[in-house]
């Protein structure tokens, strides 16, 4: 896990619920939980701050980190596709981008497709990508954000369509995305956390293990919303166990919950009693 990512992590899974900050010597004490030094702790916060993904102040002679509203909104973003699942039956309707980017501007392009991999879309073409879900809006609202004095020009054309049948929304969807090699992930991932959830629940992780799993196990779950685009049922595969993984990983989120926040809190408030004394 990557001290960057814990940061974050830190942030939307325990920090935004006890006042959204926390003073450098609580972060740092946070971190050794996870083997992080104090001089990459250090150097990390500041370059957050330098890029614009967090706030600080003084507090007395101690510095306070928060994070900046673009960053809650990415991570608010990220948290509703890590935990949420669409829901509702499937009208059958194909949401279809078509774009056109310069080819010298391939950074542009790269960014352009995991933008359009994170809000679900596969691509079925080199420049065509299609989602069963209704997000052509944030799609093009993404683009609109960008400033056009970059001079980074990108041609979206977007389309509703049917396919013919339920066969072929099948092998569209097979076409767009791997879905077997995601089943495999999907088993492994189960293989892993499934037989833990009984010593999750009976408590035999306690303190800065309970806490340590918790954030293992986000990071392990993390980038399947990269990969999955959540189908609706009447396009996936037989043997298809992506649900069961999501709920294994509530489970095991919830069971880990308290002994995590327990030892989260007590780290910050033995920090906190530190700089008081």
């Amino acid at each position: 896990m990557k001290a960057r990512s814990l940061v974050f992590d830190l942030f939307g899974d325990y920090l935004r619920y006890s006042g959204g900050a926390v003073r450098l010597r609580g972060l740092i004490a946070l971190m050794g939980c996870f083997g992080v030094a104090e001089t990459t702790v250090r150097v990390v916060a500041t370059r957050l701050r330098a890029e614009g993904w967090l706030h600080s102040r003084r507090d007395g002679r101690e510095t306070t980190y928060l994070l900046t509203d673009e960053a809650w909104r990415l991570l608010d973003e990220g948290r509703s596709r890590i935990f949420d699942r669409a829901a509702g039956p499937w009208d059958g309707q194909w949401r279809m981008v078509i774009y056109s980017v310069p080819e010298a501007d391939r950074a542009l392009r790269d960014q352009l497709r995991k933008k359009l991999a994170w809000l679900g879309f596969g691509q079925l073409a080199p420049a065509v990508w299609v989602s069963p879900h209704d997000r052509l809006a944030q799609v093009e609202q993404e683009l609109a954000e960008r400033d056009p004095a970059e001079g980074r020009v990108v041609r979206l054309d977007t389309f509703h369509s049917r396919s013919t049948g339920v066969e072929a929304d099948r092998e569209l969807a097979a076409r767009a995305w791997d879905l077997d090699a995601l089943n495999r992930s999907y088993a492994e991932l189960l293989d892993r956390y499934r037989p833990r959830l009984d010593d999750y629940r009976a408590g035999a992780l306690c303190g800065a293990d309970a806490l340590v799993e918790r954030m293992r196990l986000i990071h392990d779950y993390r980038l399947f919303p990269f990969r999955d685009p959540d189908l609706p049922p009447e396009l996936l595969p037989e043997g298809w166990l992506g649900r069961e993984a999501h709920e294994v990983f509530l489970r095991a989120h919830g069971e880990l919950r308290a002994a995590a926040e327990a030892r989260v809190d007590e780290l910050i408030g033995t920090a906190g009693a530190a700089v008081v004394g």
